[in-house]
């Protein structure tokens, strides 16, 4: 870690790749932090990555969104059977096997996602689970209809909630969202475990 400021801007892009999933939005909006600062673990690159993301979804700026969505959207389809990332792949291995039928559902859940959703991708922390679980809850947020929870449950970072709550709903819905399986932070944190880091 300690010597990451001093790699050249493809390392550092590459470093990026590994734990997030390649994306040019994501290289331009980081690759100069790893230059800039020096972290202790990856953990802490994470969350300071996570925190960049975290300022793109509370812009007010259209420009912001469209950057945040395209990085989001740099995370593969569940299930899909070409998968350029090889950490992915071997995420999503267990989602790649059982029948057909499972497959195409996976495959249509995907695209009712995509619909409600337009420019965002399901991310999830898959972690093991099955696809029967996997597309449980991915019809539970795309019946809940919410973009901006959707945003924050891709990025989440660590347990910490993205909006200051105002209501009793809020409340609510910000405890589900930090209790909820955990995304794209969080891949990246299990991913630098496995590689040791």
């Amino acid at each position: 870690m300690s010597t990451l400021p001093t790699l050249d801007a493809e390392q550092r892009a590459q470093i990026l790749d590994i734990l997030f999933e390649p994306c040019q939005q994501l290289h331009t909006l980081s690759v100069s932090l790893l230059r800039e600062q020096s972290f202790p673990t990856y953990d802490s690159l994470i969350d300071a990555v996570g925190q960049q993301l975290l300022g793109l979804f509370r812009s007010n700026l259209e420009s912001d969104q469209k950057w945040l969505e395209a990085i989001l959207a740099a995370h593969p389809r569940l299930g899909e059977k070409k998968v350029d990332s090889e950490q992915s792949r071997k995420e999503q291995a267990q989602l790649n096997q059982g029948g057909t039928e499972e497959a195409e559902k996976l495959a249509t859940m995907n695209r009712k996602y995509e619909d409600k959703f337009p420019g965002l991708r399901y991310v999830v922390f898959v972690n093991g689970r099955s696809r029967p679980v996997i597309m449980e809850d991915m019809q539970q947020r795309i019946d809940r209809g919410d973009i901006q929870l959707e945003k924050q449950e891709a990025i989440k970072v660590g347990s910490t909630a993205l909006v200051k709550p105002c209501s009793l709903s809020q409340v609510i819905q910000t405890n589900a969202f930090c209790s909820r399986q955990k995304a794209m932070c969080d891949i990246a944190k299990d991913r630098a475990k496995k590689l040791g880091g």
